[in-house]
């Protein structure tokens, strides 16, 4: 296939077997299955050697753009894939600190000719939901004044998050309230501290911006303004959001202005009235 790029963490042949980058792109998938353009997501579940399991979704791109591949051939050290991209993104998330689901394995297959395919393999996050899903839940499972306390810890948390992130300048640019994960079980009660029981999914778009940096700030922070309304959230949580992602440790970074959150609400409100003209199939912003 050419010169391929392949990443694996030290565990992943004893799961997949020797062969595996032989088998990744055919073995079939069926569980939770999901296939669009050239591409398909599915639930995999494998067996240790030891006999212990694991289970990962595995992205697989099976049509990537020709110019894609050519630049694979010029610049072989680099990743021109989104398999290979979101390893990378992961990778960078985990070492600063940001509960992300860990990576397993990664790879670019390249040729022959300008052909090139990619996978990502990323271990589930086994019981745990997204706040589309934990959110409504808890607001059933606690009473009214447990309820408060949980909001409250888990708005500090995902504020933090946020903000670690944007202080470094680097933007999810899909923070939709469905790609935040926390513990089902945590629905059932009010965390101590919710710190690393958070989690943030799907990091294929994560990019680093020094310059116009405040439009993507609003961008973030209008998606999961949008994709938050109507489960739960009250505009007091949203206050509280906005104060505590600000009023945070920045460090050298230059905070984001408050004048900023009248165009955090103008774009969420666009994103609603585009999105209303669509069929709700599905979370907003999954």
């Amino acid at each position: 296939m050419g010169f391929d790029l392949l990443h694996s963490a030290e565990d992943w042949p004893a799961f997949a077997g020797d062969d595996w980058p032989r088998t990744i792109m055919s073995v079939p998938v069926t569980d939770r299955f999901f296939a669009k353009q050239g591409r398909s997501i599915g639930r995999w579940k494998l067996t240790h050697t030891s006999g212990r399991e694991l289970v990962v979704y595995l992205k697989r791109h099976f049509e990537l753009p020709w110019y894609s591949a050519l630049l694979a051939k010029l610049f072989p050290a680099r990743a021109w894939s989104p398999g290979v991209e979101e390893w990378e993104h992961l990778q960078w998330a985990a070492n600063a600190g940001i509960p992300v689901p860990r990576a397993v394995a990664a790879g670019e297959f390249r040729g022959p000719g300008v052909k090139l395919q990619s996978f990502l393999a990323v271990e589930e996050l086994t019981g745990e939901l997204g706040l589309h899903e934990a959110v409504p839940l808890a607001s059933l499972r606690l009473n009214e004044a447990d309820f408060s306390a949980w909001k409250r810890g888990l708005v500090a948390e995902v504020a933090r998050l946020s903000r670690e992130l944007h202080r470094r300048r680097t933007f999810h640019k899909d923070l939709y309230f469905c790609h935040f994960y926390i513990p089902e079980a945590d629905t059932r009660t009010v965390p101590a501290d919710w710190r690393g029981r958070v989690h943030i999914i799907d990091l294929h778009r994560l990019g680093s911006h020094r310059l116009g940096w405040l439009w993507f700030v609003v961008k973030d922070l209008a998606q999961f303004l949008y994709s938050s309304d109507e489960l739960g959230v009250t505009a007091k949580d949203r206050l509280r959001f906005w104060k505590l992602y600000r009023q945070g440790e920045w460090g050298p970074a230059k905070r984001p202005p408050a004048w900023i959150r009248r165009f955090i609400r103008m774009k969420a409100e666009r994103y609603a009235k585009h999105n209303a003209k669509r069929p709700a199939i599905a979370p907003k912003g999954a």
